[in-house]
């Protein structure tokens, strides 16, 4: 594997994380750790309504209960405000922004439309508009977002899991329509400022890469390398949650199973072996940092059974 130098973990702190965010966090950490290199970890805050402190230490109090260590202090994407204007400013000096009124629901209705361009994202329709609609918008209580001006460019980059990918940029919000500087904008602009060589998150996240490709070009910023993990699914192929079953570490554990166990786990289902007398979370991390491998990773979604969420990992199935 080439050398790579800051990785990441980089959870909202809405609620707790599951066996497929630890799975995640255990990678990023291996991945870096593996190069002998500096492993951060930051809030996505940006929520002021769904992000709460006391799930911040809870999220944190489980990293560190699994064994993870990381470098520096964690930064919050909500105290950091300034950057992102600051990037806005840039972009709008450059003619790359434009304000965008359409809500969610005109969004969605124009992408259904029998006529619509079979693109993922966003249909640009504010992009299009004349003089005199945008000066009937201006008018309006209705305040805009504001988008990147993406100019259609296509986009290719190599993705150290999922392989070659490549499309055209969308058009990505920049700031919603409330002020709030958008995920795009923060994630970009902290991972370059925090020096982020390695982005591993899940693949559901893999459709904004590009646009977020497109604004560290546009900001003259360099492009960091990815590495999309495969979700953890549920036994019915949705997206982990409560309604699942023990899928957190707090339920995990009172199933009887220990943190050093759900390491286990996050070991295997990554194609480590942990046949070692380590025994603590942080003693089976440090023994599988040498053979870590991201050729390792399975490239399919991980389903998990219904025996394993209702009974210990210890237990045979």
């Amino acid at each position: 594997m080439d050398d790579v130098a800051t990785g990441r973990f980089a959870p909202s702190p809405t609620g707790d994380l599951h066996l497929g965010n630890l799975r995640t966090a255990v990678i990023a950490w291996l991945w870096s750790r593996h190069a002998g290199s500096r492993f951060v970890v930051r809030m996505e805050d940006l929520d002021r309504v769904t992000s709460r402190r006391e799930h911040e230490r809870a999220q944190l109090d489980d990293l560190a209960a699994i064994g993870l260590t990381w470098d520096g202090v964690v930064v919050r994407q909500s105290e950091r405000f300034d950057r992102y204007t600051d990037a806005l400013r840039e972009l709008d000096a450059a003619g790359l922004t434009y304000p965008c009124y359409c809500t969610r629901r005109e969004i969605a209705e124009a992408a259904a439309a029998p006529n619509a361009p079979a693109t993922v994202g966003y249909p640009g329709t504010c992009r299009r508009l004349t003089a005199a609609a945008l000066r009937a918008h201006e008018r309006s209580d209705r305040p805009p977002a504001l988008r990147l001006r993406s100019g259609a460019i296509d986009i290719e980059f190599v993705d150290a899991i999922l392989g070659p990918v490549s499309g055209v940029a969308d058009d990505v919000v920049l700031r919603r329509n409330d002020g709030v500087p958008a995920y795009n904008l923060a994630v970009v602009v902290d991972d370059d400022e925090q020096g982020i060589d390695i982005v591993v998150r899940g693949d559901d996240l893999a459709p904004s890469t590009l646009g977020q490709l497109r604004l560290y070009d546009a900001l003259s910023l360099r492009r960091p390398a990815h590495a999309h993990v495969p979700l953890v699914l549920s036994p019915a192929g949705r997206r982990l949650a409560k309604r699942d079953g023990s899928v957190t570490l707090g339920e995990r554990r009172a199933l009887g199973d220990s943190a050093a166990d759900v390491v286990r786990w996050a070991l295997t289902t990554s194609g480590l072996d942990t046949d070692t007398d380590a025994s603590t979370p942080g003693g089976l991390l440090a023994a599988a940092v040498p053979a870590f491998d991201p050729a390792l990773v399975d490239r399919r979604a991980l389903v998990l059974s219904e025996d394993l969420l209702r009974q210990s990992l210890r237990s045979p199935e």
